[in-house]
């Protein structure tokens, strides 16, 4: 059945269906379990934003693979996260990293990824290698990294239409596309697309996009362990959802910061770190799971 490709606004109502609550029956694998190959020397931050991100929109499992450093970090922070390789159902790859420095054997294992059968949620520095992927995926450009994709594809100029431009390279690539932003918009190959307006302005700082691909890791990851189908159709709901908690998180947070001992919150809300973000997940997905 052909879907329509109408323009839809992603609504929390649409983003607790992407939510599960465990049950007794559940165990760590059955709640999913996300690999996560992010971060680097230059930027081991990204890998400990997205882990925490991951475990805090709630899954069984974490393994984080990745340098010296940032595991060191990421186990410093999230002690829980198991960095041994091993089983998982989906995997997050190329925050906090840079396509000009990656290794050989670095990019040998991402195209091993990515020619995989497992869902990859692709950010930053590996957008470089989602053209030719076979496995299912979910990129996750902002604007200028957008542009540079569409370069490499050969579909020339970006049109100023955001939505028109994310569903061009949607089917290009066969992969569902999430273009960051103020209003995020998510498109699948056959022209389906949804939009997520920003929880807050106060987003728009460093770090907030490595805890928005764990959200959806980790959203994916628990889909996959119900055996939901890795389908365009499947991944599109759930990277609008993942955008969705992303910015509801980020209205929280800032509201948090413009809140005064005795006095009322600022309206606008206060500024945020990413980390903030992420801290706010738990009551966010208990927000969508009660509605």
């Amino acid at each position: 059945m052909e879907r329509s490709h109408s323009l839809r606004a992603w609504s929390q109502a649409d983003a607790a269906r992407a939510l599960r609550r465990p049950t007794g029956a559940d165990d760590k694998y059955s709640r999913g379990v996300l690999g996560m190959r992010t971060g680097s020397e230059a930027y081991p931050g990204a890998a400990v934003l997205g882990v925490e991100a991951a475990w805090r929109t709630g899954l069984g499992m974490v393994r984080y693979l990745g340098p010296e450093h940032p595991t060191a970090l990421v186990l410093a922070r999230r002690p829980e996260t198991v960095t041994a390789d091993g089983r998982v159902q989906a995997w997050v790859i190329g925050s906090g990293t840079d396509a000009a420095v990656r290794t050989e054997s670095d990019t040998a294992a991402l195209r091993g990824l990515l020619s995989d059968t497992d869902p990859v949620v692709v950010d930053a520095g590996a957008l470089d290698l989602a053209a030719e992927a076979t496995a299912p995926r979910i990129l996750t450009p902002h604007d200028r990294e957008h542009a540079r994709l569409r370069a490499a594809l050969g579909l020339g100029h970006t049109p100023t239409d955001r939505v028109v431009a994310a569903r061009e390279t949607a089917a290009a690539t066969g992969a569902v596309v999430l273009l960051k932003g103020a209003v995020t918009v998510v498109a699948a190959p056959d022209g389906w697309a949804a939009t997520v307006e920003a929880g807050t302005p106060w987003l728009a700082t460093a770090g907030t996009g490595d805890v928005l691909a764990g959200v959806i890791g980790a959203l994916v990851a628990g889909a996959m362990a119900h055996d939901q189908t890795a389908d365009a159709a499947s991944l599109a709901a759930l990277a609008a959802s993942g955008a969705w908690l992303h910015g509801r998180a980020g209205a929280i947070a800032a509201a948090g910061a413009g809140s005064t001992a005795g006095g009322p919150a600022s309206p606008g809300g206060g500024p945020i770190t990413a980390l903030d973000v992420a801290e706010a997940l738990p009551r966010v997905v208990a927000e969508a799971l009660a509605a």
